[in-house]
């Protein structure tokens, strides 16, 4: 009576702990989950792709600019621009596509302590950045940047920088030029 008794209260034990009957019954029920996609391959992450490589730029009269590599960073979850001026200034941005605002986000960041930090996306098969700042010249004003990428062609971009200082009124074209890709 005793060792039924026994044999009962470890069955029972297994049953409660989940042994290996149990286990493999569960298992059965359950649905292998998916694997979760990596991050950052949605094709929004892909739009401002055209602007990877190295670069020659030229002003629009064609005249040597700089040098521009645009890599992708992190698995593809931005970009980093890594620019020389002709005249050796430098500069950096970082680009990342922000999946809970849906847009495009630029903060840029030069050799003279220049800060912009820039907001926007696709628009009409141009990437459209638009921010705006405390003048670093005149005291009280506001300046709005806009920066449009044009795919032109294959390895061949256009770059338009221009700003406002009322409130997109009017616009002053601060560079306007062309990048073509290194061979």
């Amino acid at each position: 009576m005793r060792l039924r008794r026994c044999v009962r209260i470890v069955a029972l034990a297994g049953l409660l702990a989940g042994g290996p009957c149990l286990g493999a019954l569960n298992a059965e029920k359950k649905p292998t989950p998916s694997p979760e996609p990596p991050p950052c391959t949605a094709a929004p992450y892909r739009q401002f792709d055209f602007w990877l490589g190295e670069w020659d730029v030229t002003d629009s009269g064609g005249k040597p600019a700089g040098r521009n590599r645009i890599v992708s960073v992190f698995n593809g979850c931005g970009l980093q621009e890594n620019w020389e001026s002709a005249q050796g200034g430098r500069g950096t941005s970082l680009n990342v596509f922000d999946a809970v605002t849906g847009r495009w986000h630029q903060t840029w960041l030069d050799d003279h302590g220049g800060l912009l930090e820039l907001d926007g996306g696709i628009d009409d098969g141009k990437m459209v950045l638009i921010g705006s700042r405390p003048s670093v010249k005149e005291k009280g004003t506001r300046v709005v940047h806009r920066i449009v990428w044009t795919p032109l062609s294959p390895g061949k971009v256009a770059q338009h920088w221009e700003f406002s200082k009322n409130e997109g009124r009017t616009w002053t074209t601060v560079f306007d030029g062309i990048y073509n890709k290194k061979q």
